[in-house]
């Protein structure tokens, strides 16, 4: 199964080198993976990066001295034990030596020595720096205890020299940080569409007919597959939520503006996820202009309705034979048996079902479903979006 559920904090220590400019990349492909990032910096490393950069970026105080406040927590120990993971980058061969002798005479080391998280460190020096027997055998000792290390890259040096000793690629620090973290990029290279929201069908300018769906479900499938590495396309209905990074987020209100951007997108899509609650009628002659009470038109009286395009259906009837497409039944009762009746009509490969009404399913935190298949059901207990999310993609990547 893909990673837990929870969101990792990633506590990353800057020292004063001249890569210390790549740290913010760091900071941003970490990000992209759902994780959240805190930035502790030695003295040093401020005169190569200012902590406003860190802070414009966590959107997270940013750790710089040893003495804070009078008012706050003691922050080494705190910043010790928020920490999923201690990534050093990029790490000096000063920062290194201190942490090989339980040297901790600033914030940055002060907290290597607090933590009882795991310690990743990226170093970068000059050649003969990096080379030096001193050098060698504090990083021995460290991996003795269990430090992992991002080793440095041979190149051209910014003191002018040529060999090891450069960072290592930010891609690279990134990989090894997730891997780390016990987090899959197990969808990198692959293409995920999602449809979430309701959709909303227009009587007149003013009036309309939708559903209760908050589009939580939607969006943190999107979520998690871009965390997992996924190319994603996200579109929705209108929803209160904010979409997340990198990804492509199509935004429409109708379902036939929601089939026509599904259908758009589907072909390349490695999975196909159709959480939207579309809306099954429509008025069949909206309205050019407020329907008024009393005016003698009859149709806010009785709206005609006509049928809606079944997307998941359409689609699913012409999906590929290197393509997934999951399904979902909000019910509010037979919530099994409907959902295996929908999984054998929408010709779809999964059926995520679950029960919707007062206070459970749409606008909620969490949810309980089965995951239906054509190899059986998984009964899945009550749980945060996020992780059914993640157990979703598990299952849809099984079939792939």
């Amino acid at each position: 199964m893909a990673a837990a559920t929870t969101q990792k904090t990633v506590l990353l220590g800057v020292s004063g080198c001249i890569a210390a400019y790549k740290s913010a990349e760091i900071v941003r492909g970490l990000q992209k993976a759902g994780v959240r990032v805190k930035v502790v910096m030695t003295a040093h490393a401020c005169e190569f990066v200012g902590p406003t950069t860190f802070r414009a970026l966590t959107h997270e105080p940013v750790a710089t001295r040893l003495f804070d406040g009078p008012g706050d927590a003691i922050h080494h120990v705190s910043l010790a034990q928020e920490a999923d993971l201690f990534l050093i980058a990029p790490c000096t061969a000063n920062v290194m030596a201190k942490i090989a002798c339980g040297i901790a005479d600033d914030i940055l080391t002060t907290t290597a020595l607090a933590t009882k998280a795991p310690l990743l460190i990226a170093p970068a020096m000059n050649v003969n720096m990096y080379e030096a027997p001193a050098t060698r055998q504090n990083m021995t000792v460290l991996k003795d205890r269990g430090v992992r290390f991002v080793e440095a890259e041979e190149g051209y040096l910014a003191c002018g020299d040529i060999g090891a000793g450069r960072l290592a690629e930010v891609d690279v620090i990134v990989a090894a940080a997730l891997e780390a973290l016990g987090l899959e990029r197990d969808l990198a290279g692959r293409r995920v569409l999602v449809t979430a929201g309701p959709t909303i069908e227009a009587i007149d300018p003013v009036r309309y007919l939708t559903n209760h769906s908050s589009g939580k479900m939607g969006y943190a499938i999107a979520a998690a597959a871009v965390r997992r590495g996924a190319r994603v396309t996200l579109v929705s209905g209108p929803v209160s939520l904010v979409p997340p990074q990198d990804l492509l987020a199509v935004p429409v209100r109708s379902a036939a503006e929601m089939l026509e951007a599904a259908a758009e997108h589907f072909p390349a899509a490695d999975i196909a996820v159709f959480t939207a609650a579309v809306c099954d009628m429509r008025p069949a002659s909206p309205a050019s202009r407020k329907l008024k009470k009393g005016d003698g038109d009859e149709r806010l009286a009785t709206i005609e309705l006509e049928e809606n395009p079944d997307i998941l259906a359409t689609l699913a009837a012409v999906k590929g034979p290197g393509q997934v497409v999951v399904g979902f039944a909000a019910e509010t009762e037979n919530v099994r048996a409907n959902g295996m009746k929908k999984l054998a009509s929408k010709q779809a490969d999964l059926i995520v079902a679950n029960q919707v009404g007062e206070n459970v399913g749409f606008g909620q935190d969490e949810n309980q479903a089965y995951i239906i298949g054509h190899d059986g059901i998984l009964d899945l207990p009550e749980m945060p979006k996020d992780a059914l999310a993640d157990i979703i993609l598990d299952k849809a990547l099984e079939l792939l």
